[in-house]
């Protein structure tokens, strides 16, 4: 994608307004999905739904990432990134609108709405990184993966009170879990009017943007692959967990209460790990011994949770750390393992279609196998089954290596401190043939004119 220079925001100011406008879109990512989750028996009774309606609500977001995310790119090289994440947020907040009317019609298309505007922000948002900030992705992703754990955080700790606060206030214009619902509506709505001044200066493509390579060439790349699945494998664990553990624990022993706030607690400890990553992020090229520490925290976490499940706080602060933290690696994978905006976007888009088709089976198959053996064990189990392929695909996936295509069309691997050497040597390369090119002309003019 090919742009101009943005001359109606400052200089100075423009990385300032653009960064706000990322960390408020990120709070946007997850905020409108956590806060359903605590209240869900709620609007279960009230709307009469079965147990598989209910976890639809949890899987349809998923599917909606999944469908979206590779047409993400495409409305980015249309009609620019600063349009297509606005479009984003308008979607996010109609969806949060019409999810909250009171009816089963209406939440179930607005959880859909949601999902997509959610998806083109998952996917475009570590192109805007990579376009804007590519010395700063892994630090600036860290960031924004720490403010989605905060929104999270409010919204899953806050959906009870809210509800609450209605029924107190004799709010019934609305259900009041409609009501608690509708009060995530204030993340979209800042964000929309922090993000429009980008709209009036925004960078427009090019008009040859409808030919660029689309990249279908990473579908066919190893390394692609591994980025994809590490991604898909922490999204599968973690929206088991988001979807399930208030369940588990009020089987273990734990009251409605409690178990809300650990699922609170759950959405917090993934925002912790930003903290701890960003200095050491930008430290460590090579990210694989970070990412399997990551999945080892998983295992250590979820087998805690079912040895000693009396100590559910120490072993959900461990879990919700991991996924935080492989959540934050796997998606500055994608910034760093590719050579610019176009290409990120197409391997974000890539990875998050198949990455969320996959994370979208998980709370389907965990239930599924809690509902045919009545226990909570064998599901657990596999997902430390789960844990050792995503360690596993740590190894490969972490690797600081760039994705480049050749020209004969096949894609090939290479270390990026080679990749920025064989740059730096062309860039040479082509002075020094203009210089040849001068000294060239300069001859001819001397020859013709002793002529």
């Amino acid at each position: 994608m090919s742009h101009k220079n943005n001359k109606t925001v400052p200089k100075v100011a423009r990385p300032a307004l653009v960064i706000l406008g990322i960390l408020l879109i990120a709070s946007n990512l997850r905020a409108p999905l956590t806060g359903l989750g605590p209240i869900l028996d709620f609007i279960s009774h009230d709307l009469g739904l079965s147990a598989t309606q209910a976890g639809m609500l949890t899987t349809l977001p998923l599917l909606a990432f999944a469908l979206f995310s590779p047409v993400s790119s495409g409305l980015a090289r249309k009609i620019g990134l600063e349009p297509s994440l606005m479009i984003a947020l308008v979607l996010v907040g109609a969806g949060v609108l019409i999810r909250s009317g009171g009816s089963t019609l209406m939440l179930f298309l607005g959880t859909c709405i949601i999902g997509v505007g959610i998806a083109i922000g998952n996917v475009l948002l570590p192109s805007l990184l990579k376009r804007d900030f590519p010395k700063q992705v892994t630090t600036l992703t860290a960031v924004y993966v720490l403010i989605m754990g905060i929104g999270s955080t409010l919204s899953s700790s806050t959906a009870i009170p809210m509800m609450k606060l209605a029924g107190s206030m004799g709010f019934n214009a609305i259900p009041h879990w409609a009501f608690a619902l509708a009060t995530v509506l204030i993340f979209p709505v800042i964000s929309i009017i922090v993000w429009l001044p980008q709209l009036a200066g925004h960078t427009r493509p090019s008009a040859d943007t409808a030919d660029i390579d689309s990249h279908s060439y990473l579908w066919r790349s190893a390394a692609a692959w591994q980025v994809t699945i590490f991604l898909g494998l922490n999204s599968f664990i973690m929206y088991i967990f988001i979807s399930w553990l208030p369940s588990i624990l009020i089987d273990n022993g734990y009251t409605e209460n409690q178990a809300g706030y650990l699922h609170g607690v759950l959405q917090l400890s993934t925002a912790v790990p930003a903290l701890v990553l960003i200095p050491l992020m930008a430290k460590m090229k090579d990210k694989r011994a970070m990412s399997f520490a990551m999945a080892i925290l998983a295992f250590i976490g979820i087998l805690g949770l079912l040895m000693m499940p009396e100590h559910a706080l120490i072993w959900v602060i461990c879990f919700g750390f991991s996924c935080g933290g492989g959540f934050i690696l796997g998606l500055s994978f994608v910034g760093i393992r590719t050579h610019d905006a176009h290409q990120a976007a197409a391997l974000s888009g890539m990875a998050q279609c198949m990455g969320y088709l996959l994370a979208a089976t998980g709370p389907i198959i965990f239930g599924s196998l809690h509902e045919s053996t009545h226990s909570w064990e064998v599901p657990l189990y596999m997902t430390l089954a789960v844990c050792v392929v995503w360690g596993f695909l740590a190894l490969f996936a972490g690797r600081s290596h760039v994705i480049v295509r050749t020209q004969n069309g096949k894609d090939i691997v290479i270390d990026a401190p080679v990749h920025e050497t064989l740059q730096d040597e062309l860039k040479r390369l082509k002075k020094e043939l203009a210089l040849m090119t001068e000294e060239r002309n300069e001859l001819k003019k001397a020859f013709n004119a002793k002529l």
